[in-house]
């Protein structure tokens, strides 16, 4: 049987390098300031709002949906995004506990899919 190295991990690192993947990318992190100020917009607003393609903005938008910090509702024909502001926390929260910047709590479990 193959060995996984991945298994040498906690789970709990697991969801958080899952996470981080998420966040490692610019235009993920603008598609967040952009969510985080407008509070939601759909595909369309958010193609407008960036110099990417709309394939590439919806390639995006599923990293960040995977890893639960979106959110969608169907608007008609639209898909609406919004941030997940609980996952946000908790995921901030659980980075903080791991590298040992927030020893007030333990961590809490994050997200995974």
């Amino acid at each position: 049987m193959a060995f996984q190295k991945s298994t040498l991990f906690s789970p709990e690192h697991a969801a958080l390098a899952k996470f981080a993947h998420a966040l490692s990318h610019p235009a993920r992190i603008a598609l967040i300031k952009i969510l985080q100020n407008k509070g939601e917009a759909c595909c369309g607003e958010l193609v407008a709002a960036l110099p990417l393609a709309q394939a590439t903005i919806s390639q995006h938008l599923r990293c960040l949906r995977e890893v639960g910090l979106l959110e969608q509702r169907n608007c008609g024909p639209k898909i609406c995004y919004s941030l997940n502001c609980e996952a946000m926390r908790d995921f901030c929260h659980s980075f903080q506990c791991t590298l040992g910047t927030d020893t007030a709590n333990e961590p809490v479990e994050v997200a995974q899919s």
